[in-house]
C-alpha cells in the first residue's frame, strides 16, 4: 500500500474503505466486459423452477437467498420472464436490511445485468427512479400532522434500502449517466429531489444513512468510525498531522484518479450540495432553537399568571421539543460526517428587562454565593435587583410637562414646596425614629435584668390600633366617583369593552390600560404603563388604580414588585397614589393584627400585606416609621401569625433596612430584640426554622471570600489548549506548540502531566483525541507517557478502592482514557485484560462474588462497576476477536455473566447498556439467564484451563506468532504467574491446589511428624494387604489402569532418550533449584495432570533424588550381568562345538 494512503487510516476505516473499492471495481470491470454475453451450457426452461426464482427473489435479495439465486440466474433461461423480475427485485431489496444484504443484491441485480443489459437494466432503474421519488406536496398538504409523520416514517424505511442499493449500482457500473461514467450525476439528481422537496426535513435521516456508507467515494470524506487499533507499524509522533488533515478534508489519494468510481467534479458538486444543505439546516435548528426558548418563557409566564401550564400547551411544548431534538440529533450526525462545525445555540438566560421576582420567599434575592461575596455590605443582593429598584424612569421625560399639571412656574414652585415637605418630613420622621430608638433601648434593658419573663404582653389588637398618626385619618372607603360607574377590572376577569371596537372615551381607555397591567410582568411593560397611565391622570383615575392595586388576587404575588415600580414612578409626580396605597396597606394590616386568631383564612391575606409593603419600603414608598411601627408591632406580640410576619418582612426588605443609613440603628436593635426573644421563647421547630432563614438572609454571616487558584500564564496557555482549542482539525497544532514548551522546566512538565492524566475534564469525545496526542508524544517524551499511563491506572485503582458516587464520572473518564491508550497502542493487552478481572473480584472474598455476598466496596445494589466495564468493552473489545486474546475474552465474558448474575435485578438503562455491549463484540453469545447457569459456566472454564495448564505447560503454542500482542500472550502463557493464569490461579482455587512456601521458611515435616507418619503408613499397608486378598484379579487390573499414567503419557516418555532426558532436567533443576514432579488427579472418569516444582532442598526431594540414583545404578548393574550373561553364553557354545568336532571322525562316502 502507497505510504500516502495510510495517513488516514489513523482516523478512517480506510483499510476497509480499500477493500470496499476494489470489490466494487472488481464488479464493475465484469459488468463492463460481460454485458450481454452468451452462456455456454444449456439453460432450463421449467416453468416451476421459474416460479420459484421469482418468488424467492420477491421474498429477499439478502445473504440468505444469495447462493441459491445465483444459481438460478445462471442455469434459468429467463427470458420470458424479464419483465416481471424488475418489480420482483424492488420488493426483495425492500428487505435488505445490513450490508452484507445489500452487497448481496448488488451481486444478483449484476449477474441479471450481465445477462440482459439492454431488457432488464433500463427497466430496474426506472423503477428505482421512481420508488425513490419524493411524495407529492399535494397528497400531504390534506394530511394530520401525526398521519403526516406515519407516511413520513413509513416512507424513510422504504427508501432506506433502495437509496443504499441504487448507490451501490451506481459505483459498479450498472446506473450510468452515460458510456464511460459513472452514475454519480443520477445519485445528485436523486438526493436532490429528496431534499429540495422537503420543507420539514422528513428527509433527512435519509442522507444521514448515505454519508455514513458513501461518503469516501462519493464525497472524497472518510467516515470517522475509529473501531480498531492503530496498525503497529504507525510511526509514533505523526498521528496527529494525519487525523488534522482527515478532519479538514485532505485525504489522500488512494490510486491514481483515473482509477476512482466517481469522477472528481461529481464528487466536488456532491460535497458541495451537502455543505449548504447542512448551512439550511443549521439555520432551521437555530430557529427551532429560538422558538422552544420563547415557548418555554410564555410557559412560565402562563404558570406564574395561572399557576398550572393548561394540557393543550403542555402537549404543545411536548411535541415541539420532540421535533427539536430530532432536529438537534440529525444535525449533529451531519456535522460529525462532513466535518463541519455546529452552529451556536444561546443557552435559555432571562434578558435583563424580564425579571421574575416577588414570590413568597422573594426569588430574586436568592444570588449565589459569588455575588454575595462580591457586594456582601450593600443592600442589594446583586446589580440587577439595584437597577430594578434604583433606576425609575422620570415621566418628565416621555410625557409633556402640561399632562401632569406642571409648567415652568408651576414646576418650580412645586420644586420648593417639594422640597420644604420633604425636610418637615424628614424632620418628623426622625423625631419618630428616634421615639422608637429610646423604647427599644428600654425594652433592652428590661430584657437584661430579667423581667421580660415577668412582663404580661399588651393586647395586641389595641397595639394595633395605636399606630402612627398620620394613619389615623386613613380609611378603605374610598369616595365614588361621577365617571366611575365601570367596574374596575382585576386579574383574570373579561374586559368590558368589544374587542372589535377600540376604547374611546378615557375611562375605557384606563379600564384597557388595568386590564393590561397583570401580564405586564417585565420592567418594560410596567414602565410603558405608567407613562400610558400619565396620559390618563385624573383623580378618578388615581383612586381606580390605588383599588385595582388593592385587589390584587391573592395567588398573583409575583405582581406586586412591578406594581410597586409603578407606584414609585407615578408617586414622584402624583404623591397621592403612594400614600392612598400605603394607608390602605396599613388599614389591612391592623385588620389583620385584630383577626391574628384566624390562621388558615387569611394566610395569602397576610403574605400579600406584608409582600407588598416591603416592596414598596425599597422603592421609598412607605415611610421608614411606618414599617417600623409594623415590625415593632409585631415584635410586641411575639407569637403565632406574628412570627411568621417578622420573617416575610426580614425576607422582603430587612436587608434594605439594615443597610440604609436612616433606618440601620433602630432595625438592628430591633433585630437584636427580636434574636433574644426567639431564645427566650419556646417556639416549635418551624417558626425557629423560619426566623432563622430570614435572619441569615437579611444579615448573612461573615465568611471569607472564596479563594481562587491562582495559575501562571503559561499554565493558562496549557490549559487553553488541551480544553478549548484540541479537536480534529487542530490536534497537530495542538502537538506542535506541546512540543514547543520548555519540557526541561519542572512546573510545565508537572502542568502538563495534570492535563494528560485528568480526562474528566474534557469533552467526553474529544478522550480520543488527549490519547492520541499521548501516543504522539511517546516518540519525543517516553518516560512522560509512562507515567500518564501509570496515573490512569492508579486512579482506576482507587476509584475501586473509594468507591465514592461524587467520583463517578472521573472514573468513567478515566476507564474510556485507559480503552484509548490500548486503541493507540501505549498498553498491552495483558494490563486490560487485568483490569476487567479486577473490576469484576476486586472486594470480594477470594476474589469470588457470590449472590447476597454483601461487599463493603462493590454492594450487589451497585451495578457502577458494570458500567465500567461495558464502557472498556465498547472501547477496545472488538480488537479481541482472534487468537489468545479472543479466548482470554471469552474466559472473562464467562465470569463477567456470573458477576452480573451476583447483582439485583439490573435497571433499565444499566441491562441496555450491557446487552447492547455484548451484541457489538461478541453478537452470538447466549447470556445466562441464572446464577447456577453462570457458576456452571465458570467451573467448566476453570477445569479446562487448569488442565490445559497441566498438559500444556513450557509449550510454545501461539497462534500469530507474526504479532508481537501475540508473542507478548504467549510469553505470559508459558510463565506460571502469566495474565491468562493469574485471575484462574487467584480468584478460584482448585481443591486439588498444592501451596508452595519460599525456599527461607522451614521445609519438610519434623521428627513427631514422620514418626506420626510412618505409624500411619504401617497401618495402611496392613489394611491394603488385608483387603486386597479380597479383591479380585478383574478389580485390581482395573484400580492398578487408573493409577498409571495415561497411555499417551507413558508413551511419549518412553520414546524420550533417557540420558538426555536426564541431563536436561538434572540441569534444569540445578538452575532453578527445585524438581518437577507430575501430580495425577482424576475428577469422575476424566484424569488430569498437573507440574509441581517442588524446592530441591525439601525431604522429598532428596529422596526423590537418592531413590533414583539407586535405581540407576542398580539399572546399570543389571546391564552388566545380562551383556555378561549372554557373552558366556556365546562362549561355552562355541567350546561346545569345538569338543564335538574333534570327538567324531570324519567319514567319506564314495559314490561311483
Amino acid at each position: 500500500m502507497d505510504p500516502s494512503s495510510t495517513g488516514a487510516a489513523f482516523v478512517a476505516k480506510m483499510d476497509e474503505e480499500l477493500a470496499r473499492r476494489a470489490k466494487r471495481a472488481q464488479l464493475k470491470s465484469r459488468n463492463v466486459n460481460e454485458a450481454g454475453k452468451e452462456l455456454e451450457k444449456a439453460l432450463d426452461s421449467s416453468l416451476k423452477r421459474h416460479t420459484g426464482l421469482i418468488k424467492r427473489i420477491r421474498q429477499s435479495l439478502g445473504v440468505e437467498n444469495h447462493e441459491q439465486i445465483m444459481k438460478d440466474v445462471d442455469s434459468l433461461s429467463l427470458e420470458k420472464y424479464v419483465d416481471e423480475m424488475a418489480g420482483a427485485v424492488l420488493e426483495g431489496i425492500a428487505r435488505c436490511k445490513t450490508e452484507k444484504d445489500v452487497w448481496s443484491a448488488v451481486e444478483i441485480i449484476s449477474a441479471l445485468h450481465r445477462r440482459f443489459p439492454s431488457t432488464f437494466t433500463p427497466d430496474l432503474v426506472s423503477t428505482l427512479l421512481a420508488s425513490l421519488a419524493p411524495p407529492p406536496k399535494g397528497s400531504l398538504a390534506g394530511l394530520a400532522s401525526e398521519q403526516r409523520e406515519k407516511e413520513d416514517s413509513s416512507r424513510i424505511s422504504r427508501q432506506r434500502p433502495i437509496l443504499r442499493v441504487c448507490a451501490e449500482l451506481a459505483l459498479v457500473g450498472i446506473i450510468r449517466d452515460a458510456p464511460g461514467r459513472s452514475g454519480g450525476e443520477w445519485m445528485i439528481k436523486v438526493v436532490k429531489d429528496l431534499l429540495s422537496n422537503d420543507p420539514t426535513l422528513s428527509s433527512l435521516p435519509l442522507l444521514s444513512i448515505f454519508l455514513k456508507s458513501y461518503s469516501f467515494p462519493y464525497l472524497g470524506i472518510a467516515s470517522s468510525s475509529n473501531t480498531k487499533q492503530v496498525s503497529s507499524s504507525t510511526e509514533t509522533g505523526t498521528l496527529s498531522e494525519e487525523t488534522t488533515k482527515s478532519a479538514n478534508g485532505a485525504f489522500p489519494a488512494l490510486t491514481r484518479e483515473d482509477d476512482e468510481l466517481v469522477e472528481k467534479d461529481i464528487r466536488d458538486r456532491f460535497k458541495k450540495m451537502c455543505e449548504g444543505y447542512f448551512e439550511s439546516v443549521s439555520k432551521k435548528l437555530v430557529i427551532e432553537h429560538n422558538r422552544l426558548q420563547e415557548q418555554d418563557r410564555r410557559n412560565h409566564e402562563a404558570y406564574i399568571r395561572s399557576g398550572e401550564i393548561f394540557e393543550d400547551r403542555q402537549q404543545a411544548y411536548e411535541k415541539m421539543t420532540k421535533g427539536y431534538e430530532k432536529l438537534l440529533a440529525s444535525c449533529q450526525t451531519l456535522s460529525e460526517l462532513l466535518y463541519l462545525p455546529m452552529p451556536s445555540l444561546k443557552t435559555a438566560s432571562q434578558k435583563s428587562e424580564s425579571i421574575q421576582i416577588g414570590s413568597a420567599t422573594n426569588s430574586l434575592l436568592d444570588g449565589d454565593g459569588d455575588a454575595d461575596d462580591t457586594i456582601r455590605g450593600g443592600k442589594w443582593e446583586d446589580d440587577e435587583e439595584r437597577r430594578f429598584f434604583e433606576d425609575i424612569p422620570d415621566l418628565k421625560d416621555y410625557v409633556p410637562k402640561g399632562v401632569l399639571g406642571l409648567d415652568e412656574e408651576q414646576q418650580s414652585d412645586a420644586e420648593k414646596e417639594e422640597r420644604e415637605k420633604k425636610e418637615e418630613k424628614e424632620k418628623s420622621d426622625k423625631a419618630r425614629v428616634d421615639e422608637e430608638v429610646r423604647k427599644l433601648e428600654e425594652e433592652l434593658a428590661n430584657l437584661a435584668v430579667g423581667e421580660e419573663g415577668e412582663k404580661e404582653e399588651p393586647n395586641g389588637s389595641e397595639k394595633a390600633d395605636a399606630l402612627s398618626p398620620d394613619s389615623v385619618a386613613r380609611t378603605t372607603d374610598l369616595p365614588a366617583e361621577d365617571d366611575d360607574d365601570i367596574p374596575t377590572p382585576t386579574a383574570g376577569t373579561p374586559k368590558t369593552s368589544s374587542p372589535l371596537l377600540a376604547p374611546q372615551g378615557p375611562s375605557q381607555l384606563l379600564t384597557a390600560l388595568l386590564a393590561r397591567l397583570p401580564d405586564a410582568t417585565n420592567r418594560t411593560l410596567i414602565d410603558q404603563a405608567a407613562v400610558d397611565f400619565a396620559f390618563l391622570n385624573s383623580k378618578a383615575a388615581r383612586k381606580r388604580l390605588v383599588k385595582f392595586m388593592s385587589q390584587t388576587p391573592k395567588n398573583r404575588i409575583d405582581l406586586l414588585p412591578h406594581y410597586s415600580r409603578l407606584v414609585a414612578t407615578l408617586s414622584k409626580y402624583l404623591p397621592d397614589i403612594g400614600s392612598d396605597l400605603v394607608s390602605v396597606l396599613d388599614e389591612e394590616f391592623r385588620y389583620l393584627q385584630r383577626k391574628k386568631n384566624v390562621v388558615k383564612e387569611l394566610a395569602e391575606v397576610r403574605l400579600k400585606n406584608i409582600t407588598f409593603l416591603s416592596n414598596l419600603t425599597k422603592f421609598r414608598v412607605v415611610p421608614p416609621h411606618v414599617i417600623l411601627h409594623m415590625f415593632k408591632v409585631c415584635l410586641d406580640d411575639f407569637s403565632g401569625t406574628n412570627v411568621e410576619n417578622i420573617a416575610l418582612l426580614l425576607e422582603g426588605c430587612g436587608r434594605f433596612l439594615l443597610r440604609s443609613e436612616d433606618t440601620q440603628l433602630p432595625f438592628s436593635k430591633m433585630v437584636e430584640l427580636m434574636r433574644r426573644k426567639q431564645s427566650a421563647r419556646h417556639l416549635d421547630q418551624r417558626q425557629l426554622l423560619l426566623l432563622e432563614n430570614a435572619y441569615y438572609q437579611c444579615n448573612p454571616p461573615e465568611r471569607a471570600a472564596r479563594q481562587e487558584k491562582e495559575r501562571t500564564p503559561m499554565e493558562l496557555f496549557m490549559r487553553h489548549l488541551i480544553y478549548d482549542v484540541l479537536t480534529k482539525k487542530t490536534i497537530d497544532k495542538v502537538l506542535k506548540m506541546i512540543r514547543k514548551l520548555d519540557w526541561n522546566d519542572a512546573a510545565i512538565h508537572r502542568s502538563l502531566h495534570k492535563l494528560f492524566t485528568k480526562p474528566w475534564k474534557i469533552k467526553f469525545g474529544n478522550i480520543p483525541l488527549l490519547a492520541m496526542l499521548t501516543y504522539d508524544l511517546q516518540r519525543y517524551y517516553p518516560a512522560f507517557t509512562i507515567a500518564v499511563v501509570d496515573q490512569v491506572l492508579e486512579d482506576i485503582r482507587r476509584g475501586m478502592e473509594q468507591n465514592v458516587y461524587s467520583i463517578n464520572q472521573r472514573r468513567l473518564a478515566s476507564i474510556k482514557y485507559l480503552g484509548e491508550l490500548y486503541i493507540y497502542r501505549l498498553v498491552s493487552s495483558g494490563i486490560i485484560f487485568d483490569t476487567l478481572w479486577t473490576l469484576v473480584t476486586f472486594g470480594h472474598p477470594e476474589g469470588r462474588p457470590l449472590p447476597g455476598q454483601p461487599a463493603n466496596i462493590d454492594m450487589p445494589d451497585d451495578f457502577f462497576r458494570i458500567r465500567l466495564v461495558c464502557v472498556l468493552l465498547d472501547t477496545v473489545g472488538m480488537c479481541f476477536d482472534r487468537g489468545s486474546q479472543q479466548k482470554k475474552l471469552d474466559n472473562f465474558l464467562t465470569f463477567f455473566q456470573m458477576y452480573v448474575q451476583c447483582k439485583e435485578a439490573l435497571p433499565m438503562d444499566v441491562e441496555f447498556m450491557l446487552s447492547d455491549s455484548m451484541e457489538a463484540i461478541r453478537p452470538k453469545l447466549v447470556m445466562a439467564k441464572t446464577f447456577d447457569d453462570a457458576a456452571a459456566a465458570v467451573e467448566d472454564m476453570f477445569s479446562t484451563a487448569f488442565q490445559n495448564a497441566g498438559l500444556l505447560s513450557g509449550d510454545d503454542s501461539g497462534d500469530d506468532s507474526g504479532d508481537d500482542e501475540d508473542r507478548r500472550d504467549q510469553k505470559d502463557d508459558d510463565d506460571g504467574d502469566g495474565a491468562s493464569d493469574s485471575p484462574i490461579d487467584e480468584r478460584a482455587p482448585s481443591p486439588e491446589a498444592v501451596l508452595l512456601k519460599g525456599g527461607q521458611e522451614n521445609l519438610g515435616p519434623s521428627e513427631d511428624d514422620d514418626a506420626d507418619f510412618a505409624k500411619e503408613l504401617a497401618k495402611m499397608v496392613t489394611e491394603t494387604s488385608a483387603e486386597s486378598r479380597k479383591v479380585d484379579k478383574k478389580t485390581a487390573l482395573a484400580l492398578w489402569e487408573s493409577t498409571v499414567p495415561p497411555p499417551g503419557m507413558r508413551k511419549k516418555r518412553l520414546e524420550e532418550p533417557e540420558d538426555e532426558a536426564e541431563g536436561g532436567s538434572q540441569g534444569a533443576e540445578d538452575k532453578a533449584g527445585v524438581m518437577n514432579f507430575t501430580l495425577f488427579t482424576k475428577r469422575g472418569n476424566k484424569q488430569t495432570t498437573r507440574q509441581l516444582a517442588i524446592p530441591a532442598e525439601s525431604t522429598l526431594a532428596v529422596q526423590t533424588r537418592t531413590a533414583q540414583l539407586q535405581d540407576k545404578v542398580e539399572q546399570q548393574h543389571l546391564k552388566r550381568l545380562v551383556l555378561n550373561y549372554e557373552q558366556r553364553e556365546e562362549a561355552e557354545e562355541l567350546k561346545a562345538l569345538e569338543a564335538r568336532n574333534r570327538a567324531g571322525a570324519i567319514k567319506i562316502r564314495y559314490v561311483g
